[in-house]
């Protein structure tokens, strides 16, 4: 045979559950997109076409949404490990299990003090509104004996409106940028963090509580640090991460520099003392790294997609 085949998974992606808690009149929400994908003994299915070792993904998402009743979502993180346990210890077929899960976070909204014609404001337990500042991010992976647990964020857009800097830079024939001392930095935040929980013999994390002081964290790092780069505020960032929670061993973060330029406002006879800006979105500076516990080794991809 000339060929032979190489990486292989299937699956069923993007499966929307939204799980309703009801304690008595308070509601509470989890909602999901889950993703899952299996590999395992599939030569067959791609040489002949034989279904034989194949669990339908229409299988894999009835069992994302009766999971949502069975065990409950009590995290992102704890919902993916119920799957990928059953997943590859309920077919032999299947040796290993990823499962990447995104979380839209909802907040109750607060009534009036006033009482409504139909519902007293005190009885209003059941309404919310979608949290718009980032997307939580899971990756759970089981290969039948270990774990690796991967969560983060994405789209949380941050500014600090001065103590950043730029400059002492590299300067050649095309450079034009303008060494600025006193600069808006901005970025919309994509981290990803590595938990050294891999066995089931080990202590689980709390991933709620993790996931509030890692995001808790990072911010106040952000905030916190004069910066004359946004590498430096990136390693700040992931520094603070690892210093703080022992449950996490790799940061990585991928942060563009949303620029803002000063509008040169003299034309019109004005004087622009760092008031006016234009908030361009593209081009824009991209800042990569990973910050690592001393001793570790890197394991989260270098290009985040490939999570």
């Amino acid at each position: 045979m000339p060929t032979i085949l190489g990486q292989n998974q299937y699956g069923k992606a993007e499966n929307r559950v939204v799980k309703i808690t009801r304690d008595g009149a308070t509601h509470h929400i989890k909602d999901l997109n889950v993703s899952v994908s299996l590999s395992g003994d599939m030569e067959e299915v791609h040489y002949s076409g034989s279904n034989a070792n194949v669990l339908p993904t229409d299988t894999t998402k009835n069992t994302v949404y009766a999971f949502a009743k069975e065990h409950g979502i009590e995290s992102a993180e704890q919902f993916g490990i119920h799957l990928a346990r059953h997943f590859v210890t309920s077919q032999e077929p299947i040796h290993r299990a990823r499962i990447r899960i995104e979380e839209y976070a909802w907040e109750r909204i607060e009534a009036s003090d006033a009482n409504s014609r139909f519902i007293g404001a005190d009885e209003v337990k059941h309404s919310f509104v979608r949290k718009g500042q980032e997307v939580r991010l899971t990756q759970i992976t089981y290969d039948g004996s270990s774990w690796e647990v991967i969560s983060g964020l994405k789209d949380l857009v941050v500014m600090n409106s001065t103590n950043s800097e730029f400059w002492g830079y590299v300067k050649d024939k095309y450079t034009t940028l303008k060494e600025a001392y006193d600069r808006i930095l901005a970025t919309q935040v994509s981290g990803r963090w590595r938990f050294n929980w891999t066995d089931d013999d080990q202590r689980m994390p709390n991933w709620e509580k993790s996931y509030e002081q890692t995001r808790k964290h990072m911010l106040q790092a952000f905030a916190e640090t004069y910066s004359l780069s946004l590498q430096q505020t990136l390693y700040q960032m992931g520094a603070r991460i690892i210093n703080n929670r022992s449950e996490i061993d790799e940061v990585r973060f991928s942060l563009p520099n949303k620029h803002h330029f000063l509008v040169d406002l003299e034309p019109f006879g004005l004087k622009n003392d760092n008031e006016v800006y234009y908030a361009a979105d593209r081009p824009y500076g991209l800042i990569e790294a990973t910050i690592l516990r001393d001793g570790c080794e890197a394991k989260i991809p270098v290009d985040l997609t490939n999570l």
